[in-house]
């Protein structure tokens, strides 16, 4: 079994409103010295078999159209072990 993250993540250039609400949070709850936080989410596909060029053409091209907005958002691959 092959296990496959993508993490999508809002691009640099568009606002973040929820990271910023928790970027306060952490300075009320004493965390002090966070410069920044961004939200994202994270998805694990895990698949039967090996992940070969062809599959991982196919998760990018999903990854691009079903996992994220590419309008708003960016994407990494990254095959783990399972």
């Amino acid at each position: 079994m092959a296990r496959v993250v993508v993490d999508v993540m809002l691009k640099p250039e568009i606002l973040d409103p929820q990271g910023k609400a928790v970027e306060g949070a952490l300075g009320r709850l004493g965390l002090a010295g966070v410069e920044g936080v961004r939200q994202g989410k994270t998805f694990t596909l895990d698949l039967d078999g090996a992940v070969d060029e062809a599959r991982l053409a196919q998760i990018h091209e999903l990854a691009g159209s079903l996992l994220s907005n590419p309008v708003i958002e960016d994407y990494v691959i990254r095959e783990v072990s399972s």
